[in-house]
């Protein structure tokens, strides 16, 4: 897919994005996609992740490239006056900041929010942070890994019988990124109505937190500690990864409906009414059994085209890509979930469609850029 007018939501909006790294950037490319005009501004050396390679392009990381389209990039110095000077002339024009230093920088600096939400009234100033201002860890510097730990994430992830495992890619990192979005865009739009911009913050611990769904609801619910079950859904089952003669493939069953015929397809019928297995809390109290009798059946069909079968028959299941399986699928073409730009960039699209303000690729990573259009 590619795209070059501005069709976005947010054409009109300018966002002056000081972030380095992950969470910050990443939002900062979301508002970009819909519309508005980012301008990244970098420290002389440029941000940290231009070096979290390889690969690489001409010098700056994959890992760059995939945070900072649509956004036009300028370097400055924030600990000169120089370019302190410069960032308050562009602040003037901006409608959104988005910045993630560490607590009490920007203040050691005499541009905190405290000071520049009097001197720009209408400004939405959003940080992404670690762990917030203030608390018990407050200001201490968070990243995703290590919040993962924390949050409790890394305890529920991983088999059953192994130990604590990280989330294979930065999910803490991208949710904080998101949740800066959703604060950002309800920030403006409040501001529509009191005419005032507001600070918005969005905490790596805070979105790991929110990220322990349903592990937290069955624990505030009987108090039982919450323990790692592999591929496998805590609450309900089949919802897990099984062998067939083949590859494996994932069966999402979600109802007894979804069983029934699940059963019939596999040539099991009667299994959906055996008194272990009956309805959905018995088949989760029961799913190691179920598991059995189940992969038994499941050794004699080939894995690719019993999931074609299967969601025929309106049951979820999918075999187990790798992820250049996953981009290079049909369907991801189809969905404009790939994008290529000149010069060879190509990224993952907005998952995000509107229909009459579709998402847009205007700025390819590294495109400069002094001042807002």
């Amino acid at each position: 897919m590619t795209a070059t007018a501005n069709t976005g939501a947010l054409a009109g909006i300018r966002v002056l994005d000081i972030s380095r790294i992950l969470g910050g950037p990443y939002c900062g490319q979301i508002l970009g996609d819909h519309g508005a005009d980012v301008l990244k501004v970098e420290p002389p050396q440029g941000d940290d992740t231009r070096t979290w390679g390889p690969p690489f392009k001409d010098g700056v990381a994959s890992y760059y490239h995939g945070l900072n389209r649509n956004k036009r990039t300028m370097a400055l110095d924030l600990g000169s006056e120089a370019g302190r000077e410069a960032l308050l002339a562009l602040l003037a024009e901006a409608d959104v900041l988005i910045e993630n230093f560490k607590t009490g920088t920007m203040e050691r600096w005499g541009i905190g929010y405290d000071t520049l939400a009097k001197r720009f009234p209408r400004l939405v100033w959003c940080r992404v942070s670690g762990f917030g201002a203030d608390g018990p860890l407050g200001a201490l510097p968070g990243y995703d890994a290590a919040v993962q730990a924390l949050t409790g994430i890394m305890s529920i992830n991983g088999e059953a019988d192994g130990g604590p495992l990280r989330v294979g890619l930065p999910v803490v990192d991208m949710v904080t990124g998101l949740n800066a979005v959703i604060g950002v865009l309800l920030a403006l739009q409040e501001r529509q109505r009191s005419g005032r911009g507001q600070f918005v913050e969005a905490a790596l611990y805070d979105s790991g937190l929110s990220l322990l769904h349903p592990h937290a609801a069955n624990w505030f619910l009987d108090g039982q500690p919450p323990r790692r079950t592999g591929n496998a859904h805590p609450n309900i089952y089949p919802y897990d990864a099984l062998k067939t003669g083949t590859d494996p493939i994932f069966l999402a069953v979600g109802n007894d409906r979804q069983f029934a015929s699940f059963c019939r397809c596999i040539g099991l019928p009667a299994l959906s009414d055996d008194p272990l297995y009956r309805d959905a809390g018995l088949r989760s109290v029961h799913r190691e059994s179920l598991k059995q009798r189940l992969e038994a059946q499941l050794a004699t069909f080939d894995g690719r085209q019993l999931v074609d079968q299967l969601m025929a028959a309106g049951v979820p299941a999918a075999p187990v890509l790798s992820v250049d399986a996953a981009l290079e699928h049909p369907h991801t073409a189809h969905r404009g979930m790939v994008v290529e730009m000149k010069g060879g960039y190509r990224g993952i699209g907005s998952p995000v469609k509107l229909s009459r303000t579709p998402a847009s690729y205007r700025h390819a990573p590294l495109t400069p850029g002094e001042s807002f259009f």
